[in-house]
C-alpha cells in the first residue's frame, strides 16, 4: 500500500496484521481520487472508519486543508498514527479516537468531502453515519457542493439505499469486490 500522488506520493504505508483491518486498495483510491479531482486541493476532508488513513493521507498528499480521521480500533490507529508519523506529516489533521458518531457528533466545521468506509458487513455503521449526515444535524456539517463517498461490497448482504435524509446518491462506481457511492444533499 502505497500514496499515490502528491507531497507524499510513492511513499508506503503499513497496515496492521490480519484481516481487521481493510484498507481501501490502492486501485480503488486511485479511482475516487480521479473522480473528486481539484476538489481535494484546499478542502475539509473527513476520513470516517479511517483504518490506517490511507484516504485520509492521500488527501492530504493531495492538497486537502484539513483532515478529520475517525478510527477506534486500537490495531488500526496505531497503524494510523505510525503512517502520519513516518511520513512526517505536519499539523493540519486531528484523530478522533472514539470512532465515527463521536467526531460527527461534536463536529462544528463545515466539510467539503467526506469518505466513509465502515467493515463492509456492518450495514448499521452505514445506516447510521449515513443518516446522520443525510439528517438535519447532519446537512449543517454539508454545503450543498459538498459530497459523500460510501465505499462498500459491490455484492453484499444489503445494499445502500438511494436516499439517507437529504444524501441523495447520484453516482455509483464498481470495481471488482468493492464499489464507491456518491451522495450530495438534495434540496430541503
Amino acid at each position: 500500500m502505497r500514496v499515490i500522488a502528491g507531497t507524499y506520493r510513492s511513499r508506503l504505508l503499513t497496515a496492521p496484521p490480519g484481516t481487521a483491518t481493510r484498507p481501501t486498495s490502492d486501485r480503488l483510491r486511485e479511482t475516487l481520487f480521479n473522480i473528486l479531482g481539484s476538489r481535494v486541493a484546499g478542502s475539509a476532508f473527513a476520513d470516517l472508519y479511517a483504518g490506517t488513513g490511507a484516504v485520509g493521507i492521500e488527501a492530504l498528499s493531495r492538497g486537502a486543508r484539513f483532515v478529520w480521521f475517525a478510527e477506534n480500533a486500537s490495531s488500526a490507529l496505531k497503524a494510523l498514527h505510525a503512517n502520519l508519523a513516518s511520513l512526517g506529516i505536519p499539523p493540519g489533521y486531528t484523530i478522533e479516537a472514539r470512532g465515527t458518531m463521536p467526531l460527527l457528533q461534536k463536529l462544528t466545521q463545515t466539510l467539503d468531502l467526506v469518505f466513509l468506509d465502515p467493515p463492509y458487513d456492518d450495514e448499521n455503521a452505514y445506516t447510521q453515519s449515513l443518516g446522520l449526515l443525510g439528517g438535519i444535524a447532519g446537512a449543517k456539517r454539508l454545503t450543498s457542493q459538498s459530497l459523500v463517498t460510501a465505499e462498500h461490497a459491490t455484492r453484499g448482504a444489503f445494499s445502500l439505499a438511494d436516499r439517507y435524509g437529504r444524501l441523495t446518491r447520484y453516482r455509483q462506481v464498481r470495481q471488482g469486490e468493492a464499489s464507491l457511492s456518491f451522495y450530495r444533499l438534495a434540496e430541503p
